[in-house]
């Protein structure tokens, strides 16, 4: 796809990304305030939450009272807390006495690994399969309607119990567990568990790239290109792909956002070594300085993967552009 943007549509672009990334920090301001404030929500105060109700002697409860900021005024202790977000210090886990930015570093990669690669999943074969669909129409188009709709209807927990059962302990295809070592290595062990978190989603999109299809291809536009002998497949790639991608985007932003989450679940499944499993080992451990701070992690990626589909609109739709110049 070529882009001409020109001067005016070049600032016009310019001033859109510039928004958005105000609103990008914006939100992830706001969201640090709402992590750091439940530390003095929570039951028994913040020294309770921190603790998780251990029995401390007075010298490291001193320590936590230092190294939190305990202290201070509210709003004095949280804009310490966002100095050390900035300067890497992300505090110290109480349990294993390790900084916490040692225990997420490797297994960010991992997480990042499987939800990117699940997104490549649901990309490929769910924009494919709606544009078969739509393309085919016919009996094509009712069986991969169906099979769209039950795919979407698989829950990730139960698609994981199913292909861990079925590939990795039946016929002994994939490894059952772990998430390997070295990126082939690593896209080996994450097969399933990729699969297992897309397979919903790769149905939803799906259905959204199919109704968009349809509904491009009956377009006005699209009829004069066909009745004047353009190729298939010019038709297909200049006049239906094209228009069809703000919405496909939409919905493919937002399931790649929603796998950060889902991503928890599976993790515990394939005993991959993600920052969902830490975060669900730092609950039931009570150490809430990495719960803080994987809490956190997830919900900028969120945030961010919802902000760059944002910005991709004004260069997949010139409309948008246009409108913002107006």
């Amino acid at each position: 796809m070529v882009l001409s943007l020109g001067r005016n549509g070049g600032r016009t672009l310019i001033r859109i990304i510039a928004l958005r990334l105000v609103r990008l920090v914006i939100t992830m301001l706001v969201c640090s305030f709402v992590v750091y404030g439940a530390l003095y929500l929570a039951p028994g105060g913040a020294m309770g939450a921190i603790t998780g109700g251990r029995i401390l002697s007075k010298a490291d409860q001193a320590e936590i009272v230092r190294i939190y900021h305990l202290n201070e005024p509210f709003l004095q202790r949280y804009f310490a807390w966002l100095q050390g977000l900035f300067t890497g210090d992300f505090g110290i886990s109480l349990v294993s006495r390790e900084p916490v930015v040692a225990l997420i570093e490797p297994r960010l990669v991992t997480t990042a690994m499987l939800v990117g690669y699940s997104g490549m999943l649901i990309i490929v074969l769910g924009v494919g399969i709606g544009l078969f669909a739509a393309l085919r129409g016919g009996a094509s188009d009712r069986i991969s309607v169906m099979a769209m709709s039950g795919l979407a209807a698989v829950p990730a927990f139960l698609a994981s119990s199913i292909l861990l059962f079925v590939f990795a302990v039946s016929l002994g295809w994939f490894p059952s567990f772990g998430a390997g070592g070295g990126f082939v290595d690593r896209l080996y062990h994450l097969t399933l568990p990729a699969v297992a978190l897309a397979l919903a989603s790769i149905g939803y999109v799906g259905r959204i790239s199919r109704a968009s299809f349809n509904e491009e291809k009956n377009r006005d536009h699209v009829q004069t290109a066909v009745s004047r002998g353009l190729p298939r497949r010019s038709v297909i790639g200049s006049h239906i792909l094209r228009n069809s991608l703000v919405p496909i985007a939409t919905s493919v932003g937002i399931t790649i956002a929603g796998l950060i989450a889902g991503s928890v679940v599976v993790e515990q499944v394939f005993a991959v070594n993600g920052l969902g499993s830490l975060l669900i080992k730092a609950v039931d451990e009570k150490d809430f300085a990495v719960v803080q701070i994987v809490t956190l992690v997830l919900v900028a990626g969120f945030v961010i993967v919802n902000t760059i589909v944002d910005l991709l609109y004004p260069l997949l739709d010139p409309r948008i552009r246009k409108a913002a110049t107006r």
